[in-house]
């Protein structure tokens, strides 16, 4: 990341309080950029506020489905940076609420982008999409070229949200990149019912962790940290026409199973003797999902910058912390 691009620039991060929202809002202020953070509803638990960095930056009150809001922030704080980060991003809840998932995440896509288009002063625009954008697909990894197939609520509002991240961009020459990352984790997503911080808060409390499917659904996983330098990375490459409008799968390349990422937690835990309990109860979601991010890597010269093993000890002993406890491997 070249720091002094960021420099005083006036940016603006929707979601500012989610898990990557926080870690880049905090790599924001750190480059000593200009940082509005979009904020519906508090979250005093977000590594956003425990780590005092939304003391550094203006808040701005709203909700990104409302055109009003969208137009006044982008136009009062004059943005040249826009993150668009927002979304519902928990499957069961898109499950059991598809309207207000559908709202936020497709809604709130076509309100900041519409507003972006109307503001004389925005030059960059960073839109984040997912993996589960793409569904079941025969074949795997996923590429980019792939058709966007979503099939239940939230993957569907990601395949929706991607497509209108691409149209704005391709029809009003609109300076846009869309980023289809992995499972994120790190230190501050409170999400309990996601694989990585339930089984990290179980292993460090000594119980047994719980596995929703059958353990052998297969996923990418991909450190909060290194997805906030692609980010950074690729919203600098924005001056480069050949990006406009393109999107990028981020993730380590590195695919493991949902019963072999549990392990790896239990061995680095205080507790490596637990064993998971499996439910395999799990519906609605896709057994096996992996990305391919040669173009990211080909375009940017982007890698990991932590080893999986590596990225899991920091993000265990924020949640220690976080939740009180000293971390004391057995012998």
């Amino acid at each position: 990341m070249n720091a002094s691009f960021w420099r005083d620039r006036p940016v603006l991060v929707t979601g500012c309080t989610g898990l990557l929202g926080s870690w880049l809002t905090q790599s924001l202020v750190e480059a000593k950029a200009d940082v509005v953070g979009l904020i519906r509803d508090d979250v005093p638990q977000s590594h956003l506020t425990r780590s005092g960095v939304i003391h550094s930056i203006r808040i701005a009150r709203g909700d990104v489905t409302d055109y009003a809001t969208m137009e006044r922030v982008l136009n009062e704080y004059e943005i040249d940076t826009v993150f668009h980060l927002a979304a519902q991003t928990i499957v069961g809840i898109a499950n059991r609420a598809p309207l207000s998932t559908f709202e936020t995440n497709i809604g709130g896509t076509w309100t900041t982008l519409e507003a972006a288009r109307r503001s004389p002063t925005v030059r960059r625009i960073l839109m984040a999409s997912s993996d589960k954008a793409y569904g079941t697909q025969p074949m795997l990894p996923y590429t980019e070229d792939m058709p966007l197939h979503g099939e239940h609520p939230y993957d569907v509002s990601k395949s929706a949200a991607d497509l209108i991240a691409q149209t704005y961009a391709k029809t009003y020459d609109m300076p846009i990149a869309i980023t289809r990352c992995a499972n994120l984790y790190g230190g501050g997503d409170l999400n309990w019912n996601r694989l990585i911080p339930g089984t990290i808060r179980s292993a460090l409390q000594g119980q047994a962790p719980i596995i929703r499917s059958d353990g052998t659904f297969v996923r990418d996983y991909l450190y909060v940290r290194d997805a906030v330098r692609a980010y950074l990375m690729l919203a600098q490459a924005l001056d480069r026409p050949e990006i406009h409008g393109q999107a990028f799968n981020c993730s380590t390349d590195e695919p493991v199973s949902v019963l072999e990422m549990t392990r790896l937690i239990l061995r680095l835990s205080p507790h490596p003797k637990l064993e998971p309990i499996v439910l395999d109860e799990v519906k609605n979601e896709i057994k096996d999902q992996y990305l391919n991010s040669a173009k990211l890597q080909d375009a940017l010269g982007w890698q990991p910058a932590w080893s999986r093993e590596a990225a899991m000890v920091e993000t265990m002993a924020w949640y220690a912390q976080y939740l009180g406890y000293k971390l004391q491997v057995e012998g």
